[in-house]
């Protein structure tokens, strides 16, 4: 993994017999309009996260499930989905091939505190079936956090740091009273089951 003077960090992985890499990027918002934001969004950051190189077919389907913990809510880690979409019956706010995943998170709050987890994260077992216990499972390949604190107008961002397993398996009770249907197996895999 390399973190870059840009404030990007780079982190590898491997799932379903390919290698790739995730390019995580933290910037500036400097033109709410290109990003699709309201103007009040100006000067908080944003998160890029990208997939190289592009995928070939199903078996690299894969998704992003975000958690933050923010000052907003009741203290903990709680998932964050698209909000366009609203409730979906599934734990990732982008999924597909190489999904891009992208956050500009901002607010009209005097002090703010947001901490994002952010993880890439396969299915395991038949993407069209369901598995023989009538769940999919969600895989985590790897995971990286980033986040920032607002005080007035001051507004200091966190670079993207990199996440273990044992981070991931911390969110595993949430994530498998939130989605009940799912199966959130511990650890960091490399490969889907057969």
């Amino acid at each position: 993994m390399v973190l870059s003077t840009s404030r990007r960090l780079d982190l590898p992985y491997r799932w379903n017999g390919s290698d790739g890499v995730v390019q995580a990027e933290i910037g500036t918002n400097e033109d709410p309009a290109a990003y699709g934001c309201e103007e009040f969004a100006r000067g908080f950051p944003w998160c890029r996260a990208t997939i190289e190189p592009p995928a070939r077919g199903y078996g690299e389907m894969l998704g992003w499930v975000q958690i933050v913990d923010t000052n907003e809510h009741e203290p903990g880690f709680r998932i964050d989905l698209f909000e366009p979409l609203g409730e979906v019956p599934h734990p990732f706010g982008f999924f597909g091939f190489s999904p891009t995943l992208f956050d500009s998170p901002h607010s009209t709050l005097p002090e703010w505190d947001f901490l994002a987890h952010t993880f890439l994260c396969g299915l395991a077992g038949k993407l069209i079936e369901q598995t023989e216990k009538g769940r999919h499972e969600v895989r985590a390949l790897l995971g990286f956090s980033w986040g920032f604190s607002k005080r007035g107008s001051e507004i200091d961002s966190r670079d993207p740091e990199p996440l273990s397993a044992d981070d991931w398996n911390a969110h595993l009770p949430y994530l498998r009273e939130r989605f009940s249907t799912w199966n959130f197996p511990p650890g960091f895999f490399d490969t889907p089951l057969p």
